[in-house]
């Protein structure tokens, strides 16, 4: 039986925040988080999973990340928004409940803003969000870590790339345990 608060493939969907180009710079670590990211939507190809993406106001802060884009499918559509949260946005919300998930694996940019609003948007529709914490980021480091403090006091569950996709597999006898075996090493 699972524990109610481990991630449970018939439940989940990944969801990326705003990992965008304008952000390559003034974020010291946007390239590991990237490559981070990267995995993960990999990761949830191969479970085949859902993944929503958004991008805030694209024409200003560009596209999504190269690292992330070159994981994706071509036909793949982007939540476009001006809204700090995802949640202000109509199309995420319908992409949201058209995924039938419950369990939200949340990640992007930047931590104490879009993430910190989306997360506690989603808690307050219901769902339950467990946060990438080696997929999440802000320009500082204060920032970041008060944002991550602030979500788990209100019910945000940490997590990471690994631990999020052994979850959902939930044992080595999974048929795409090799693959995401050799995805993470």
């Amino acid at each position: 039986m699972l524990h109610p608060k481990i991630l449970d493939k018939d439940k989940t969907a990944l969801v990326v925040v705003d990992f965008q180009e304008a952000f390559r710079f003034p974020i010291n670590d946007f390239a590991q988080i990237a490559s981070r990211i990267s995995i993960a939507v990999r990761g949830f190809q191969i479970l085949d999973l859902p993944i929503i993406i958004t991008e805030q106001y694209p024409k200003g802060l560009g596209r999504t990340a190269e690292e992330i884009l070159f994981s994706l499918p071509p036909e793949f559509e982007f939540v476009e928004k001006t809204a700090f949260s995802s949640c202000g946005a109509s199309a995420f919300m319908e992409k949201l409940r058209e995924t039938g998930a419950t369990q939200i694996v949340l990640s992007g940019l930047e931590a104490h803003v879009c993430i910190n609003q989306t997360a506690h948007d989603l808690l307050n529709e219901g769902f339950e969000v467990h946060i990438l914490e080696d997929c999440v980021s802000s320009r500082f480091t204060r920032d970041r870590e008060t944002a991550l403090r602030k979500m788990q006091m209100n019910g945000v569950q940490p997590s990471c790339v690994e631990m999020a996709l052994f979850e959902l597999m939930r044992d080595a006898r999974h048929e795409q345990f090799k693959e995401i075996q050799e995805l993470i090493k």
